[in-house]
């Protein structure tokens, strides 16, 4: 019997070691959520966890592109913020009033995509040419930008856009499967094969393994750096934009909770806040396991306090479980 005993043990441990933390998570939610709560497991309830979870699974993609580098982007946020009042204004400012507004939409769209991307460059400039550490670069142009932003907008919200804008891009359909969906689904796939299959992708991994090591092997590493901030302020861009049309105008402070959702995300997925280890189909994942748990958790009547608190401790105990994963990982040589 304690013969037994000890092979499930030892079975366990491994499968653990193998597949990390996330798929326990997922068990453990899914499992407990449906037996608290009445229709978790619907369908009905399952498509709207995953049409919600769309631009949290592209800003924790964008995200996981600085984390696999060594770094971190704490501005991930004002990028959102910034990228949806800037395309609001622009298109206010163009649409004529009347019509379905395409040209204005363009406009918006092309100057919110403009400004994401200039603050994800500014932060590869910061890290990658002057060398600044990626928390103080990344924190201090988040309260940049957002100064900003609160100068453009005294802080108030920007209405009036134009409604094929929110019709298409926040709640259009295309065989019944709702337009922000199949971005998120050409983007995932994209992201996917540029981390793994290009030459780019590679060089991620290497700086964030071992920097000094990637810089003695050939790799021009501040254009790789700054490359990987640049992007990841493109990808912000493109949620934040189609955030922006669910929300129907832009919002200052959209998206300021997420550079913590999509740093959970990662984390739990098993991306290494050192750099180097991470993988796009685990990071989807994980993202879609966070708004899991907050649907769960508002089934519930709980409120947003309490999501951030549980969210909190979920990162806690995920780290936790990583560090006993490496000790499993060289007792087993898995």
């Amino acid at each position: 019997m304690v013969l037994v005993t000890r092979n499930i043990g030892s079975l366990a441990v491994r499968l653990f070691v193998r597949t990390g933390v996330l798929p326990w998570f997922l068990i453990v939610t899914l499992i407990y959520f449906s037996l608290a709560t009445e229709g978790f497991l619907t369908s009905e309830n399952m498509f709207n966890v995953a049409r919600q979870s769309v631009y949290i699974v592209l800003v924790s993609m964008a995200h996981m592109i600085v984390l696999l580098t060594g770094g971190l982007d704490l501005s991930i946020g004002v990028i959102i913020a910034m990228t949806s009042v800037v395309s609001s204004l622009t298109m206010i400012s163009v649409w004529s009033g009347t019509g379905a507004g395409i040209g204005a939409i363009l406009a918006g769209c092309a100057a919110g995509l403009g400004a994401g991307t200039a603050i994800g460059a500014v932060n590869g400039i910061g890290v990658a040419v002057f060398r600044i550490p990626p928390f103080m670069m990344t924190f201090a142009i988040s309260w940049i930008a957002f100064g900003i932003i609160l100068i453009i907008t005294e802080g108030l919200p920007v209405y009036g856009l134009p409604e094929t804008f929110s019709n298409v891009l926040g709640y259009g359909t295309a065989w019944g499967v709702p337009v922000p969906a199949w971005i998120a689904i050409g983007l995932v796939i994209l992201i996917y094969l540029f981390i793994d299959r290009t030459r780019m992708g590679r060089y991620l991994y290497a700086i964030g393994g071992n920097q000094r090591t990637a810089e003695l092997s050939g790799v021009a590493t501040r254009f790789y750096l700054f490359m990987a901030y640049l992007m990841t302020g493109t990808l912000t861009s493109f949620a934040a934009i189609m955030l922006t049309a669910r929300l129907g105008g832009g919002e200052p402070v959209a998206g300021m909770h997420y550079p913590f959702l999509t740093l959970v995300a990662c984390l739990i997925s098993g991306v290494s806040f050192f750099g180097g280890v991470g993988r796009v189909q685990n990071v989807v994942m994980g993202a879609l396991f966070i708004m899991l748990v907050e649907n769960g958790l508002a089934k519930l009547g709980l409120t947003s306090y309490i999501h951030t608190i549980v969210i909190s401790a979920l990162l806690i105990f995920a780290i936790i479980a990583n560090n006993y994963r490496q000790k499993f990982l060289l007792t087993f040589r898995i």
